[in-house]
């Protein structure tokens, strides 16, 4: 018996997954209303366009839907769908060949940029993300956004773990550098780092 329609947009996603995969499709639909553009988001963010994240985020919900019943509420939904969406850009990725994980990164001053920045020149995390070297942005989104672990991480890549872990590492440092309060570049060699 399919879930009333009144009940559903204010149920949890474990009944409405249960109800899903008895079949009512509409409670599927919303699932994916609640978590679509989240979906698309990350899909974005590890460095989709807009119309792949579209594209993508679609496949991973159809592959959702057809492998609901797998869903055990062992962890959200939510974090369900994204770990089935970033694995389907991994293997986008890899069909297509954009990026090579395995490149060394660049230098400082090439992921960081030139440009002075002050109080009112903040960004945002995505435009920080876009900022970061390829593979460092990738391997952040997957284990941060898509919820892998760096085990998972380096296995969708076929990367060995240690350069999944630098990748992390750096393009966090980079992060933190990039969207520190007050930040200064043009001081930034002649502080005191411990």
């Amino acid at each position: 018996m399919p879930y009333p329609p009144a009940s559903r947009a204010a149920a949890h996603d474990l009944e409405l997954a249960a109800f899903a995969a008895g079949g009512d499709r509409q409670a599927f639909g919303e699932l994916v209303r609640r978590h679509g553009s989240t979906v698309r988001g990350l899909l974005r963010r590890m460095g989709a366009d807009p119309g792949m994240a579209d594209d993508i985020a679609q496949d991973a919900f159809v592959a959702a839907f057809e492998q609901i019943s797998d869903f055990r509420g062992e962890g959200t939904f939510q974090a369900w769908v994204k770990t089935i969406a970033a694995r389907f850009y991994v293997k986008n990725w890899r069909r297509n060949a954009r990026i090579e994980v395995m490149k060394s990164p660049p230098g400082p001053e090439e992921a960081i940029g030139s440009t002075q920045a002050g109080a009112a020149d903040r960004i945002d995390l995505d435009e920080a993300l876009r900022e970061l070297p390829a593979s460092e942005r990738l391997c952040l989104c997957l284990c941060y956004g898509g919820g892998l672990s760096h085990a998972e991480a380096a296995q969708a890549l076929n990367a060995p773990l240690g350069t999944v872990k630098s990748h992390v590492k750096r393009g966090l440092d980079r992060l933190r550098q990039r969207l520190a309060p007050g930040r200064d570049l043009a001081g930034a060699g002649s502080g005191t780092h411990g």
